[in-house]
Formats: structure tokens, sequence, C-alpha cells
């Protein structure tokens, strides 16, 4: 049975089919206040154990508590539909400038639909401006003087569903070393395929050439498989020497729990893809390069200003998570969730009683918006949201503002809506935030406005 059906023949007479309320004096659910996430668990609670004195039915002897988490995830899609109906999205005055909590800003096009890009996917920067575009399809392109340039020699990768050229990343010290780190789908002789990190260089000329390439990470040959779901990846270095990156569950959900296999991780290496001696799962505990597990595809991947390393990673329906990512722990996928399925059907819900420590996330955007790219804003631009982390959204065509203190979320707010499929977000060297849109395939970028 699905959510919808048991909302419909349980809920609905008292709380409406829209979640308005009105039987039974029930009010409506429909208010900001209520669509907080500080009251999942209360309203998991109330279906759960009942609400006598509103003379709410406890619903914990007929339902598993996954099928109860379902409903609380359904009054939340009913909830953010209500509210974007009511509130709609952020919208530009007749100048063009948003207005935020902090700043005021304007949007501009970088690289417009057309010019060449094909589902872009990530950029960064060389130090001298040059910015680098990969494209899921299998191209690097350099964006110079308002033209893009083809990069030849590329590593091969396999346009497998989500896998392709993924994420690239420039080497901090670029000037002395050279380095530019990407991470690819990588077929086998079979056509099956699994994320992969490499580094190389350029050598520009009349022609730009990829060489010297170098393997930072490979996934074991029995882990490629041919879904084309799930590849993550993100490339962030530490400046303590270290990468770290993320590669999806590609489609096989339980191996997210086993240290052992790279599928749904979190790995930490030196930036020549050795193993620092103080990873959690040296000695057989797991595969070493490991950091943390339990993810499901963690697209985003950003280290603000303090050190502290974050994810943004998809949940399927409902329950993509904004995560604070510790040594060895545990994120929980497929076992702890804020999740439903696809087809409405419910998976398991955020507290099973296993005894097993799962880390919650601090965010969790319900219902999905496909949380995809993260960034740190790092001043002196938009200097009142410095240390600020930036997330965007596939679905939900987002840019979201998040503010951490104490480990806590304490200020959260969606800048753009509607532009665009948002694939990856960076803070540029010009101090402007950078957004790699697909549908349309263009960038963008904010700027500060008076």
């Amino acid at each position: 049975m699905t959510v919808t059906q048991v909302y419909m023949d349980n809920c609905s007479h008292c709380h409406g089919d829209n979640g308005e309320g009105g039987g039974a004096g029930s009010a409506t659910l429909l208010t900001k206040e209520l669509f907080d996430q500080a009251h999942d668990r209360g309203f998991f609670d109330a279906i759960k154990d009942g609400v006598p004195d509103r003379a709410m039915p406890a619903y914990g002897g007929v339902w598993p508590d996954n099928m109860i988490w379902g409903l609380v995830v359904h009054i939340r899609e009913l909830q953010a539909k209500a509210l974007r109906a009511k509130y709609g999205s952020p919208k530009p005055d007749a100048k063009g400038i948003y207005h935020s909590k902090h700043h005021n800003f304007k949007m501009e096009t970088v690289i417009k639909e057309g010019l060449g890009l094909s589902t872009p996917w990530a950029i960064d920067w060389l130090p001298d401006g040059k910015m680098l575009i990969t494209n899921r399809p299998g191209a690097l392109v350099v964006f110079e003087k308002g033209a893009l340039r083809p990069v030849e020699g590329v590593p091969t990768s396999i346009q497998l569903g989500q896998g392709g050229l993924l994420d690239i990343t420039v080497h901090p010290d670029y000037k002395s070393n050279g380095w530019i780190y990407m991470a690819y789908a990588e077929p086998d002789e079979k056509g099956a395929a699994m994320t992969k990190i490499v580094r190389g260089k350029l050598v520009f000329g009349k022609r730009i050439r990829w060489t010297s390439q170098q393997t930072i990470f490979q996934a074991p040959k029995d882990s490629y498989n041919k879904s084309g779901n799930h590849f993550g990846s993100r490339i962030v270095f530490d400046g303590k020497r270290h990468i770290y990156f993320s590669i999806g569950e590609r489609g096989q959900q339980d191996l997210a729990q086993d240290p052992g296999k790279p599928n749904g991780k979190i790995f930490r290496v030196n930036e020549d893809g050795t193993v620092p001696p103080d990873n959690p799962f040296l000695g057989g505990k797991g595969l070493p390069e490991v950091w943390s597990y339990g993810h499901r595809n963690p697209q985003g991947l950003a280290i603000d200003l303090n050190g502290n390393v974050f994810d943004t990673e998809h949940g399927p329906r409902g329950g993509d998570e904004f995560n604070l990512i510790k040594k060895g722990a545990n994120y929980g996928w497929p076992k702890a969730i804020y999740s439903i399925n696809y087809d409405d059907v419910p998976m398991t819900f955020p507290w099973p009683r296993d005894g097993v420590a799962y880390e919650a996330p601090l965010l969790r955007w319900l219902p999905s918006c496909a949380t995809c790219g993260l960034a740190v804003v790092r001043g002196p631009k938009f200097g009142k949201w410095k240390g600020d982390l930036l997330a965007g959204g596939l679905a939900g065509k987002n840019l979201d503002r998040i503010r951490v203190k104490g480990g806590k979320v304490v200020e959260h707010e969606e800048l753009l809506q509607g532009m665009g499929r948002v694939r990856d977000v960076a803070y540029g060297p010009d101090g402007a935030i950078y957004l790699v849109l697909n549908g349309p395939d263009e960038v963008d970028r904010l700027v500060e406005a008076p």
C-alpha cells in the first residue's frame, strides 16, 4: 500500500486531502512554523502515539514505523507545495536585484547556452583566470577570452546514466606543481563502470593537451557494475596535503554499510593517493582510504574556513541531506533515512532501534531538491556570508545558503529558485558565486549589488 493511499483513507477526513484541515475541528498543517524540520519527530510521535486531548487515535499498533514516517514525508510534500503556491520563489526587483537576508545581488550569465557546453558538471580556475569545465559526455574545455577551447587526451569516461566526466579541482599550489584532479566513470572491458580519481597536467599551445596522468584512487574491479546510478563525485583539498572525495553506492544500497566496499563512501587520501596513517579503517577494518560510510550519493563536498568537512547527498523521495562529516562515522544509508521510495512506498525510518550509532544530518530537504554542488563563501566579496555554505539543487532548481555554528544550522535561506538545474556551485577567484546549470546548459554568477 502506498503512503498516499494510507493518508487518504485514514487522515484526510480530519486533515483534508491536502493538509488544509477543517475536519473534526483540526487546524491546517500548511504553515511555515510546522514546516520546520524541528517538528519531524513531533509529527511522527503524534501519529504513532496519538493525541488524546484532540481525539486523535494512536496508529502505532496499526502501521509499522516506516509507514508512519512515510506519512510525515507526505505531509512535508503537501506543506511544500502549499507554501510555494502562497509565498512563491525569490524574485528580483525592477532593477534585477535580489534582496536576501544579508546581501543584495544580481545574476549575470557568463557562458550562454549554445556556446558548446553539454551537460556541464563542474568548474574550477587556474591562477591566471582560465576556467576549466567538465561536461558529463566526456569533454573538458577551457574558457578564456569569451571562447571555449577543447582539451585533448582526456581520460576515456563512459556516459552511463548519471556517469561520465564528473568533478574537476585545481591543486591549491598549482603554480608550483601544475596538478589538476578529476573524477570520472571509468568503463571496464564489459561496459561496467566505477568512479575513478586521477590527476594530470595541462600543456597549452595551439592545442591544449591533458598529460602526465596518475591514478589517485581506483576501486577494485569487482565493484564495477552496469548501473547508471550514483557515481558521486566531488573532490576537495583540506590544506593539510589531503584530499577528500565521494563515491555513491552505485545502486547497491547495502554495500554503503560495509567499510570494506567503495560504494557509498567519503574517502581521504594524501595528495598522491597514498593513505594517511590516521585514517579510521586501517588494519583490515575496511578499505584504508575510507573516511566515512553509509552514504547514498554525495554530489556536494566542501571544507569550511574552520576545516570542517560537509557534504550534501541525494535521498530518494524526501530526505536529501546536509551532513557534517566525521572520521569513521556511519551516515545511515539505507538503514536510517529520511526518505520514502520513488514509488510512494515506505522504506525505513530515521530512528531504527538496532543499536547502531548513525550520524544524523544537520539539515534535510523534505521534499527532495536533488541537492548537488556545495561551496563555501570565502570573502571578501559577499563578506556578510563569509563562512556560509551554498548548496544547489537539480530538481529543486534552487540555491540555498546555510550557516552553521556550534555544529548546528542557525540560518537556512533559499536565495534562488527556478533558474535551471544547479549542477555545481563555486566561489570564484573574482569573489562572485558561480552556478553551473543544466537545462539551460550555461554558467551564471551572482555578483554583489547595492
